[in-house]
């Protein structure tokens, strides 16, 4: 079990086609701080249907898609 399943269910159960997520609601969601590791983790939102396009460092905001 990955500290982040609980946000990529939420990306999951989205719909959405495309998401921009806040660094601070990425924490609220997974229950875990944001930190360099979610480079790593970020690969298992492809297990999802879904992608990390972009991580906006000085906006704090993390682009993910749908992968289509």
């Amino acid at each position: 079990m990955s500290k982040y399943d609980r946000l990529w269910k939420y990306i999951a159960d989205s719909g959405q086609d495309q998401l921009v997520v806040p660094f601070n609601a990425v924490e609220k969601i997974a229950g875990v701080p944001l930190d360099h590791s979610f480079l790593g983790y970020k690969k298992e939102l492809l297990d999802y249907g879904y992608q990390v396009d972009h991580l906006f460092l000085k906006k704090q905001k993390i682009q993910i898609s749908q992968i289509k």
